[in-house]
């Protein structure tokens, strides 16, 4: 029995179990007066019986990967692997592929040899664990078909564990955002131990190529962070909001305060459009139509240094990317406004424009700022756009027609490809992404700051 055969057959009883509630429920109801209606007996059956049960098949499948592992490699098949690791873990590997038919045979012989075992250990404990959720199912079910009565308050049982169910669901995303968070800090503790962390705060050179080896000149001061976090913040928090926010803002205010909503209703969703639009869509564009427009621009400007990877061709079309983001927000700040703020301006002599600078705009400050720092938040931790247009080099420049590059895209090259884990090059990696993890972090409390205290002050 597979995990995914136990899931159906815990559906089935869930549903069975639901169904028997219902029917016993509605026989009841001709005869007493119910508390709750029999749909809610029906509903408290089938949660009682899938809950529990799910939870089980979601606990036990890591936990089956981890031992059939264990049972493979005690197995004389196992016993027979290399004993370095990589090497058995990639012909493991190998071995669950063929045995998952995912592929025909393995590039290492051991692995078509390992396959009948891990697909009999993969199936023997498939069996405790569906037999564990469908037991569960059953009893469970039973348990709850048993309180089916006229006085029991089905109603009240099923909400609580809607409750439940919402409370694991924003628990889940807790301890996600913690479990990323520890990833990186320990990752990030592993590169500070090889590479002291004010040479990487604070260091201007941002080199790993060249401290793959000790004794190699300038193999020191290789991971400065300085010149990346300056290029994500030039081209993320400062080209591209000059472009998104003007223009995002403006939009807003028109359809809004302008348009005619016949003109609105076309308009806004082919401006949304632009939301869904592939990142690497948007790197083309910037790569092919408007880095060597910005190139030509420079080279006319006598600036001779301009490149065809510049940190004006990737700002200016993350800003276009995020002009929906900007938009929407500032629309549903000024459409949140009170009616009778705005009928009061206009009822003081005040015109349209001005009640839009003076009344609308300082009651939506709070959304306004905060879609624009979230915004930000977006930008930075954009790749494929500064990869394919702002190039790679880690310059410390303000020229807009220089090549510089990002955080990200440095993630990128640094965990591409075969890379020991225990090296400072691919370690900087995680020291990189615990330093945007904290930057994105810092910038959505402030907008968070931001919206709550102006919201309660025009409140």
């Amino acid at each position: 029995m597979s995990l995914g055969l136990a899931l159906v057959a815990t559906l089935i009883v869930a549903l069975a179990a639901g169904w028997f509630g219902y029917v016993r429920a509605s026989r009841l109801r001709t005869t007493s007066r119910l508390h709750s209606l029999p749909f809610y007996h029906g509903a408290y059956a089938t949660l009682w019986a899938a809950i529990p049960a799910l939870l089980i098949l979601a606990l036990w499948a890591p936990v089956q990967s981890r031992l059939v592992d264990q049972a493979v490699l005690s197995s004389p098949e196992g016993r027979a692997l290399p004993q370095f690791e990589m090497q058995r873990e990639s012909i493991l590997s190998e071995g669950r592929e063929i045995a998952n038919g995912e592929r025909e045979q393995g590039f290492n012989p051991q692995s078509s040899t390992l396959a009948p075992r891990i697909r009999a250990e993969e199936s023997r404990f498939s069996l405790f664990g569906g037999v564990a959720a469908i037991m569960a199912a059953l009893v469970a079910a039973g348990f709850a078909l048993r309180r089916t009565a006229p006085q029991f308050r089905a109603r009240t049982g099923v909400e609580r564990w809607v409750m439940i169910v919402l409370f694991a669901a924003s628990l889940i995303a807790i301890l996600t955002t913690l479990g990323i968070f520890l990833s990186l800090m320990f990752e990030s503790l592993r590169f500070f131990r090889l590479y002291p962390v004010q040479s990487f705060a604070f260091g201007l050179e941002w080199s790993p190529q060249t401290a793959i080896r000790a004794d190699q000149a300038g193999s020191s001061g290789a991971f400065g962070s300085l010149p990346l976090l300056w290029g994500t913040f030039f081209i993320g928090a400062i080209i591209a909001m000059v472009v998104a926010v003007p223009l995002g803002l403006m939009s807003a205010i028109y359809l809004t305060q302008y348009a005619h909503p016949r003109v609105r209703s076309w308009l806004k969703p082919i401006l949304e459009i632009l939301a869904g639009v592939p990142t690497v869509v948007y790197g083309y564009f910037a790569a092919l139509t408007v880095a060597p427009v910005v190139r030509d621009f420079g080279l006319s400007l006598g600036i001779g240094s301009a490149s065809s990877e510049s940190a004006l061709a990737a700002g200016s079309v993350m800003g276009v990317m995020i002009i929906p983001f900007v938009s929407s927000m500032a629309d549903d700040s000024i459409a949140a406004v009170p009616q009778a703020m705005r009928d009061g301006s206009l009822a003081m002599g005040a015109t349209k424009s001005e009640t839009i600078r003076k009344v609308l705009l300082p009651a939506a400050l709070p959304g306004v700022m905060g879609g624009i720092l979230l915004a930000v938040s977006r930008a930075i931790g954009e790749t494929m756009i500064v990869v394919m247009a702002a190039g790679l080099a880690a310059n410390l420049t303000a020229n807009p027609f220089a090549s510089v590059t990002t955080v990200t895209t440095q993630i990128v090259f640094l965990l591409t490809g075969e890379q020991e884990f225990d090296s400072p090059k691919t370690l900087a990696a995680f020291a990189l992404g615990l330093s945007l993890f904290l930057i994105t972090l810092l910038l959505n409390l402030i907008a968070l700051h931001i919206v709550r205290r102006y919201r309660e002050q025009y409140e």
